[in-house]
């Protein structure tokens, strides 16, 4: 639903807008040749819009937990998966995930540009400076820790109401479930293959309670979709970079872990 969704949500903003132009000045071109017509389309447009926000929205839930993200959300509506297989040891992956910048992943700075519609916000995923490890950023500003196990997975989290975020434990992050509230998760997970490769994979979680945070979500989310997934696809590959970039600098032997901010 999150793909058609976003299609539904396009095409009806992009029909709106078009509608409206056409009351003032006709799109003859593009069929419209009253004002009328050009009412019609807009109506239409926002109706399309509205489908996209109010499509049902689906829960899942983890049956049994295998990761530290799956304790932590075990049930949410919106999320999204990424997979890519790194040639370097785990603790050089490690190190990668915590040391990668802003200015290693392709398309990052217009892609979030973009998502905050130009607009400077909070220390953050949105704006982390481009020289900073983007991890130690988003756990500084907007993000928290809620585990971090060196080699194996990182989970950071963030819970709020849209005007407000909270601080939270890692129990009562867990627990936590107001209404109205919206709930996100994202890991990164390393599965060693052999002493040389990795399977790392990256994993968002959200879940919104109540129904006024549900839909809202839904239409945020939907429309970001197409950017935020192609952030995590060039994050993955920065890492992917400098792990595999690395000389031999075994972080087991030399190098040191960069710690993340809370942990």
């Amino acid at each position: 639903m999150t793909i058609l969704g976003g299609v539904l949500e396009y095409l009806g903003l992009l029909g709106a807008l078009t509608g409206i132009a056409s009351l003032l000045n006709p799109f003859r071109f593009l069929g419209i040749r009253t004002r009328m017509k050009g009412l019609l389309v807009a109506g239409l447009g926002v109706l399309a819009f509205a489908a996209g926000v109010y499509l049902p929205v689906t829960e899942t839930r983890v049956a049994a937990a295998r990761t530290r993200l799956d304790e932590f959300m075990p049930a949410y509506q919106f999320g999204e998966f990424h997979s890519i297989r790194i040639s370097a040891p785990k603790d050089r992956v490690d190190v990668a995930i915590r040391t990668v910048t802003p200015d290693e992943i392709r398309f990052f700075h217009t892609l979030t540009w973009i998502r905050r519609f130009g607009r400077s916000s909070p220390p953050g995923i949105l704006n982390a400076p481009g020289r900073r490890p983007i991890l130690d950023t988003s756990t500084s500003g907007w993000f928290q820790v809620l585990s971090d196990e060196p080699g194996r997975e990182i989970v950071v989290g963030n819970a709020g109401d849209g005007h407000k975020r909270w601080r939270l434990t890692a129990e009562e992050f867990k627990a936590f479930r107001p209404v109205p509230s919206i709930k996100i998760a994202m890991n990164f997970h390393i599965e060693e293959v052999d002493a040389a490769h990795c399977t790392l994979t990256t994993e968002t979680r959200v879940y919104a309670a109540g129904s006024q945070a549900l839909h809202g979500f839904a239409a945020y989310w939907r429309m970001i979709y197409p950017g935020s997934s192609l952030i995590r696809y060039e994050w993955l590959r920065a890492i992917r970079r400098r792990a595999e970039a690395a000389p031999d600098a075994n972080p087991a032997s030399g190098v040191g872990r960069p710690a993340i901010p809370g942990v």
